[in-house]
């Protein structure tokens, strides 16, 4: 998917303001629109930045004007300023505030990273996430090119992205050929790439976690059987819900001339292992003592 490139532009609610400035007695409505961007700056204050001084009021309202730019901005309305103001007096600032707020809700709720832990889960730290996020893609100076929708649909692929991988590994660790993986921590992207690797040998087992004792013997057995790589992997996919397929498609073909090669090949394999160890297996590596 290509994302769209960044346009810089006024916000969308100072182009709605202008709009209303090139009506005619148009001074009763933008007085009443400024009271109530006056109360959306003073809660805002309240809330994410400081009510009690010049910069912290000042913080708060240029976050008022991007979250009602993006409130604004995911409408999809025309491509007018008219459109926009119509929007905006139709719905009232408060409304579309909310609008704009509830996006950036949801956003935080969806992973940065595709690593879970019970860190995440903590209100401290989801509340801070929240205020760092609604900084980042709402904060708009009225005078300077703002591209704050953007940002937002860029953090929304990614993080849906992320949001794909991390269900993609919780699925393949109920499936964990030796019972579930119940770990609170989920290191998404090395339960995907440990099914990939161990799936090249055709046997129909999912892999979502190994000790190294399992590479050492998973290296041992392809290097001796040199199996068909396609035919494993289509065996693996056989099994995977097809909302899943694409992804590790995708890990297959980065995989097939890096480490699957050099796992089939007369690299050292000390060096293989941990190669594995270190790159792929991650946190989903358990610890063997002894």
């Amino acid at each position: 998917m290509q994302l769209a490139s960044i346009t810089p532009r006024t916000p969308h609610l100072v182009q709605a303001l202008n709009a209303l400035s090139r009506r005619a007695d148009h001074q009763q409505t933008a007085l009443d629109l400024l009271q109530e961007l006056s109360g959306i700056t003073v809660l805002v204050a309240k809330k994410f930045t400081n009510d009690r001084t010049a910069d912290g009021l000042l913080d708060a309202y240029q976050l008022t004007v991007g979250c009602i730019s993006l409130g604004i901005s995911q409408a999809t309305l025309p491509e007018s300023d008219e459109s926009k103001l119509a929007f905006l007096l139709s719905h009232g600032a408060e409304y579309v505030f909310q609008m704009g707020f509830r996006h950036i809700k949801e956003l935080s709720a969806l992973p940065y990273v595709a690593f879970v832990s019970d860190f995440d889960k903590d209100p401290f730290v989801q509340q801070r996430n929240l205020k760092a996020l609604f900084a980042e893609i709402c904060r708009a100076d009225p005078n300077v090119p703002w591209t704050g929708d953007d940002v937002y649909r860029r953090e929304l692929h990614e993080r849906r992205c992320n949001q794909n991988i991390v269900e993609c590994a919780k699925w393949l660790r109920k499936k964990h050929y030796a019972g579930p993986v119940s770990d609170s921590d989920l290191d998404a992207n090395a339960v995907i790439a440990l099914a990939v690797i161990f799936g090249i040998m055709g046997d129909g087992r999912i892999v979502a976690r190994i000790g190294q004792k399992e590479i050492e013997s998973l290296i041992k057995r392809a290097r001796a059987a040199q199996p068909d790589i396609d035919a494993g992997w289509k065996k693996l996919l056989d099994n995977i819900p097809s909302e899943y397929q694409p992804l590790l498609c995708e890990r297959m073909e980065e995989y097939r001339g890096g480490i699957i090669k050099k796992i089939l090949s007369k690299s050292k394999a000390k060096t293989v292992i941990a190669e594995v160890q270190d790159f792929y297996a991650g946190n989903e590596l358990d610890v063997e003592y002894p």
